[in-house]
């Protein structure tokens, strides 16, 4: 009886485990957004940038969702990021890097600030 009590229990924990893992990911709903057609386009590049940076309406449900989550998922190091949003981060940040690293610097500043006003100023 003891060792059907202990089976159970590390199901029960693993289960817990792995639906607490979960949790903590970003919603992968749009994964299959692809970034490097935004980034080759001066249009869509900009109007996701003025979308972050609030200086411009975001324009779709997609623009939305990576607004709530991309000054956490930059000020964390994507620790809360699927795979694929991990790829894509790294895109983008190479791209602003070598391309327009004043911006790019510009939005890491704004992501820090956004992240201390979250946390109570900490």
């Amino acid at each position: 009886m003891a060792w059907l009590v202990s089976i159970v229990a590390i199901i029960g924990i693993a289960l817990v485990s792995v639906l607490t893992a979960e949790e903590e990911f970003y919603s992968d709903k749009y994964d299959d957004i692809d970034v490097k057609s935004i980034l080759e386009n001066d249009r869509l590049r900009e109007q996701y940038r003025d979308c972050f940076m609030d200086k411009g309406s975001c324009t779709t449900a997609d623009m939305k969702f990576y607004k709530e989550i991309v000054g956490d998922a930059v000020t964390t190091k994507c620790k809360r990021c699927t795979e694929i949003q991990k790829q894509n981060v790294d895109i983008i940040t190479d791209w602003y890097t070598k391309n327009e690293p004043d911006k790019w610097r510009e939005f890491v500043v704004k992501s820090l600030e956004d992240s201390k006003k979250k946390n109570g100023g900490q």
